[in-house]
């Protein structure tokens, strides 16, 4: 038996008056995932249990079936999982985003941009490397991801800062979330120190010249101490791979002790090598027992605010990652079973994370399930579904349904 979880992060959402009151997954062509549906099983799913934020981590933690209770420290430790560091006792990772900040002369601080205009790795490198050279000590220290995701490793007492996801901050004001830097003398010199060298360095002068966001900033956010989890070998003995662009989902691996496939050309966004990824998940699982594909596109379309970009990525999603598999699974003539979904809602009208529980289709190949015979969107769900947004605590168990396990 062959099992696969495709994920489209960030694809639910509510309706949008453009479409007519239809959800972009609602209004987008998805022939493939509706066919599935209509012969699958077809519920909701809560990915983010009650009382933690509605972010990746936590709800693709759960669809890899770990409880985040038991097992969530923050999203940080995880990306530095996926670029093989191991964090010491007295570490703590700290996601480090490339923003775009304009303050004005009164003090204010505003999230122009959380990603600083999607920054290219190049650019972003010759950024990294000019902070680790310029700005490191003892205690800080900075490396390098993909785009504007990069991490820092401080050693020491956590500062009691509460950071906050800059995503969540889109065109508002963080003047309380950025003076926080200012009470510590250690962290106010660091902040002061990277302001100015990225204010000055030449990639951040050419981008304004070519009038792109600039990467005036950086911002600290889901920081947290290394964890450990059992691997899904040792829980449920299968083998596996992760495939996506993104060192989150990468590291999520790792620690589930998967293979992890960097597909050439996959950027977390929708211009990613669909075909690649797809690919490898078929090639994956000509050997191994299951994979774990992200598409991280919906998600940065839904943080953009494009509705455009954002019914694009699902419909790439449904023709180049989840036909692709799917029919490569069936020429295999073996047994397999996959599950469909998206690990929250990214909402344009909010362009942000929600933990609305998430459509989810489980299809097994031998069409032993009772279809639904709905169109799979978030809509027809609630109404096959209407009494699973009471069970708060079963994201982490979906994956116990897909490999047929006793829960």
């Amino acid at each position: 038996m062959k099992y696969a979880i495709l994920v489209g992060d960030g694809m639910g959402d509510y309706p949008i008056p453009e479409l007519d009151g239809k959800t972009p997954l609602e209004a987008a062509h998805i022939p493939m995932m509706d066919s599935l549906c209509a012969k699958g099983e077809f519920f909701l799913n809560k990915t983010v249990p009650e009382g933690y934020p509605p972010g990746s981590d936590v709800a693709n933690m759960s669809l890899m079936g770990y409880d985040p209770a038991e097992y969530y420290t923050g999203r940080a430790p995880l990306e530095a999982a996926a670029m093989n560091i191991r964090l010491a006792p007295d570490e703590i990772a700290f996601r480090c985003n490339m923003v775009t900040l304009d303050q004005s002369k009164d003090g204010k601080v505003s999230m122009r941009d959380f990603s600083a205009g999607h920054i290219s790795n190049e650019e972003s490198h010759q950024l990294i490397a000019a902070l680790e050279a310029e700005c490191s000590t003892s205690q800080f220290h900075f490396k390098p991801g993909v785009s504007y995701r990069h991490l820092m490793i401080y050693t020491g007492e956590h500062p009691g800062f509460v950071t906050v996801p800059p995503h969540d901050y889109i065109e508002k004001d963080v003047t309380t979330h950025f003076n926080q830097y200012q009470t510590q003398q250690e962290w106010k010199t660091l902040v002061n120190k990277a302001q100015n060298l990225l204010a000055n360095h030449p990639v951040n002068i050419q981008r304004i010249k070519d009038g792109k966001n600039p990467a005036n900033l950086i911002w600290l956010w889901g920081e947290g101490k290394m964890i450990g989890m059992p691997t899904l070998k040792e829980r449920f003995n299968i083998t596996g791979s992760m495939i996506s662009a993104v060192d989150l989902l990468k590291g999520l691996g790792v620690m589930g002790g998967l293979s992890v496939i960097n597909v050439p050309g996959a950027t977390g966004y929708i211009d990613t090598n669909y075909a690649g990824k797809a690919q490898a998940a078929i090639d994956t699982l000509k050997e191994k027992d299951f994979v774990f594909v992200h598409l991280e596109a919906p998600d940065e379309a839904g943080h953009q605010g494009s509705l455009k970009d954002k019914v694009t990525a699902i419909e790439d999603f449904d023709n180049k990652i989840v036909h692709p598999i799917v029919e490569a699974l069936r020429d295999s003539n073996e047994e397999f079973r996959v599950v469909v979904t998206m690990d929250h809602f990214t909402p344009l009208s909010l362009r942000t994370h929600v933990s609305d529980p998430v459509p989810t289709l489980l299809y097994d190949s031998s069409e032993q399930i009772k279809g639904s015979n709905q169109p799979f969107h978030e809509k027809s769900c609630i109404e096959h579904d209407t009494d699973y947004n009471d069970r708060a605590d079963d994201g982490h168990t979906m994956i116990n349904k897909l490999l047929l396990q006793n829960q």
